[in-house]
């Protein structure tokens, strides 16, 4: 996505802290003081009319641009863009809000991952009031299902993140190496890439779950279920021991680079060539090109592997914007997320900090699919990342407690990164203690 998305990830997931949303999946089960709101499309454009005052959390870098920008078409709305941090650490003044009961913005950026604990809290607004379930057709399939929670729209998506592989050219060249189709086929290049130079690898993991996760879903893995407060986790399932089974070929051997993504040390080996592929989301070309002068015309964009060479995928981060209950002017604030994610002025503002778009239309514009960045030695890079979007596997879901999973996967899973020993050992550990945790917080929690 952006850059700021590197220093987010670079403060590791240990931002993520367990008082960001430890409780805030059923501390607010009984409602969120403010006005709930309820309405039309036509309320909306008579709150627009009206006008007012809104904030708006985000750490999106177009953020204030794209307020600018509306504000600039509806002046008589005035919108505070306010920075509180990312990911993590806004959810911890969120959570602070919402147990407050005063204090959060009418608008704020969330996570999917993170979406649907606030959204099961009754912390958001229910979009269908105002009729923004009739923009569905606007949106990816993968980022509209992750807005809709039992069957409510608890946001807009605004940017996605479909996985792809990068890889460096000139290294596979160098070594002989074929663009891998399958993972049997990229864990082959991980041993003669390594056998021929020790000194590199064909990735690294040191552990993170915001790249697990997205990996077990590739494989087929649903390991988390969510119907209201009853929950069943099983990190056993057939599709996330496939990915442990797999992944345990790459990393028992030795055949991964232990350096921590997002680190200094890490975009060294992205530039030096001792790193020579990067699993990731779609957002990650523009923050490599800026962030890795010395892979300028190296670097290239495949499909992601996959089990059985066909083109299915996952998606790896991605945030939507929602309204919150606490809103005292609901219907201005629904109006102008329906502006800030649906609008072609909003969603331009947005594509010129390097974005990755949620939208049909802009994901299908010739001027986006032709781009063809020097970076990338002219590749039509584009075009790579929107089939990727079109084959994303449905049925994934995260857990209402998915933030506090996420803070304890060093401590369970990452023993087995440590230890180069078996993943599924370190899943089964992580299982208990989120199991553990939910049934702690009032959940039914099933394994």
């Amino acid at each position: 996505m952006f850059n700021l998305r590197k220093d987010a990830r670079r403060r590791g997931l240990t931002a993520l802290a367990v008082t960001a949303v430890a409780t805030v999946a059923l501390t607010a089960c009984g409602g969120t003081a403010g006005a709930s709101g309820s309405g039309s499309a036509s309320d909306l454009d008579a709150a627009l009319k009206k006008g007012g005052e809104l904030t708006y959390w985000t750490w999106t870098p177009s953020g204030q641009d794209q307020a600018d920008a509306f504000m600039k078409e509806y002046p008589g709305v005035k919108v505070k863009v306010v920075n509180v941090g990312t990911g993590g650490d806004e959810y911890t003044k969120l959570q602070n809000a919402i147990k407050a009961g005063s204090g959060a913005p009418d608008v704020a950026q969330i996570e999917y991952y993170a979406l649907q604990q606030y959204a099961l809290s009754d912390s958001l607004l229910d979009l269908t009031k105002y009729g923004l379930d009739g923009l569905k057709d606007k949106y990816t399939a993968s980022t509209w299902g992750a807005v809709n929670i039992n069957n409510g729209l608890y946001g807009l998506p605004q940017d996605s993140g479909p996985m792809v592989l990068l890889y460096n050219k000139t290294i596979f060249d160098q070594y002989g190496l074929t663009v891998p189709k399958t993972w049997d086929e990229y864990i082959a290049d991980a041993d003669k890439l390594h056998q021929a130079d020790p000194s590199k690898f064909i990735t690294n993991d040191a552990g993170d779950p915001g790249f697990a996760n997205p990996l077990i879903w590739q494989a087929g893995g649903r390991p988390y279920k969510t119907d209201g407060t009853k929950v069943t986790i099983d990190l056993q399932d057939k599709g996330t021991k496939k990915w442990a089974d797999t992944w345990n070929k790459l990393l028992e051997p030795g055949l991964l680079s232990d350096i921590p993504t997002w680190s200094d040390d890490w975009y060294k080996a992205l530039g030096n060539g001792t790193i020579s592929t990067i699993i990731t989301g779609a957002w990650m070309p523009g923050i490599l090109e800026g962030s890795v002068p010395d892979g300028k015309g190296a670097w290239r964009v495949a499909p992601l592997p996959s089990y059985d060479g066909s083109p299915t995928t996952a998606e790896n981060g991605g945030s939507a914007q929602s309204v919150l209950k606490q809103s005292k002017n609901p219907a201005l604030a629904a109006a102008f997320l329906r502006w800030l994610n649906s609008s072609d002025s909003s969603i331009d503002v947005f594509l010129k900090s390097g974005g990755f778009p949620s939208t049909n239309a802009q994901l299908n514009a010739d001027s986006f699919l032709n781009e063809a960045p020097e970076y990338f030695g002219g590749q039509q890079i584009n075009k790579v990342l929107v089939d990727a979007s079109k084959n994303v596997s449905t049925g994934w879901q995260y857990l209402p407690f998915q933030v506090y999973a996420n803070s304890v996967f060093a401590d369970t899973v990452g023993k087995s990164y440590a230890g180069k020993s078996d993943l599924n050992v370190g899943l089964k550990a992580w299982q208990d203690n989120i199991v553990g945790y939910g049934n702690s917080q009032g959940f039914t929690v099933n394994k």
